[in-house]
């Protein structure tokens, strides 16, 4: 169907259960899935016995803006966020369950393009990994959320509190790019306060690439559990920027954290160090390992020595521990 046409219905004029059936139409099995969507409630598998749970809400406003996000993209942002946080604690990603709340005005091709961007994303980041239920609402405003469930198959979960002095700090994923995307956004596809649609051909190549990880990040999902095989003592998702959740990590094992300032700044987005300490959403892997464990696909960056003072150091000097606040950062005029 054509978006805006009259096949294309508003969510408001048809059935819940048509929305649905649309939404099912695009989805895959989910492998660890005993009972899938259609039911009260799915029955998922957990071979080792224990079940990675977590949950994101992104909200029209503060985590988005319509003028700038597809469908597409925001299915897929919404999944790519969840899985990097199973990912975080080692496990592998086995189900979605998202709940939406759209406005009645909303057309059904763009619901069906968030399904196929949930879809996509599992597909190529978490194989195996799908939409498994969730629930449907009205409301003014948009609101995706989403609980992704994972499976530790034998490992043990690896949290932020395992690092130790003597280990080495890694980085799996990039620093810096999505907020120089969200910068773009902010700069170039506004009038006044009000968000306009993104011009791609008035971008570069460079710049392109920016706004596509901001809109459709890519966690590297599948170096989590490889990072618990090789021995990570702590790890975490990068969100919030790689200041302020090296600092949380460095509370949580009471330990500090000293990054190489060469190190940064050659992972940095445009070389810019102070986007790569205080931008948020990149969603890479920040991990501590013992010397010689750091396996294929993480870069070290730092080294773990015993708290003394500031939780964040680079090349010696304490680091202020500012970072992403979607609030401030995405909406500061609410």
């Amino acid at each position: 169907m054509a978006p805006g046409s009259d096949d294309d219905p508003r969510i408001g004029d048809i059935s819940e259960g048509m929305v649905l059936r649309a939404i099912l139409a695009r989805t895959v099995p989910a492998s660890h899935a005993l009972l899938g969507p259609g039911d009260d409630a799915a029955v998922v598998a957990a071979p080792s016995g224990s079940v990675v749970a977590t949950a994101d809400t992104l909200i029209e406003g503060p985590d988005f803006r319509l003028a700038w996000s597809s469908g597409y993209e925001l299915g897929w942002k919404s999944a790519a966020v969840n899985l990097s946080d199973v990912a975080a604690m080692g496990a592998v990603p086995t189900a979605l369950l998202v709940s939406l709340a759209v406005p009645a005005d909303t057309r059904l091709s763009f619901v069906e393009a968030m399904a196929d961007g949930f879809r996509e994303c599992c597909s190529q980041l978490a194989p195996g990994c799908s939409v498994v239920g969730g629930d449907l609402t009205v409301s003014e405003l948009l609101v995706v959320a989403v609980t992704a469930l994972g499976d530790l198959g034998g490992r043990a979960a690896v949290t932020r509190a395992g690092a130790r002095p003597g280990d080495v700090v890694a980085l799996a994923g990039e620093l810096g790019v999505a907020a120089a995307g969200l910068g773009l956004l902010f700069s170039r596809f506004r009038e006044g306060a009000s968000p306009v649609p993104v011009e791609r051909s008035i971008l570069d190549a460079v710049q392109r690439g920016a706004l596509d990880r901001q809109l459709r990040p890519v966690p590297p999902v599948a170096l989590g559990p490889a990072a618990a095989d090789a021995g990570a003592t702590a790890m975490m998702d990068v969100s919030d920027g790689l200041a302020l959740d090296a600092s949380r990590m460095a509370d949580a094992s009471n330990v500090t954290i000293e990054f190489s300032g060469a190190a940064l700044d050659a992972l940095a987005f445009g070389g810019a160090r102070e986007r790569a300490l205080g931008g948020g959403e990149d969603h890479g892997l920040l991990a501590t390992f013992p010397p010689g464990r750091m396996p294929e696909g993480f870069v070290q960056i730092g080294t773990v020595s015993a708290r003394a003072g500031a939780p964040v150091l680079v090349d010696g000097e304490p680091v202020a521990e500012t970072g992403w606040d979607p609030y401030r950062d995405w909406d500061h005029a609410r």
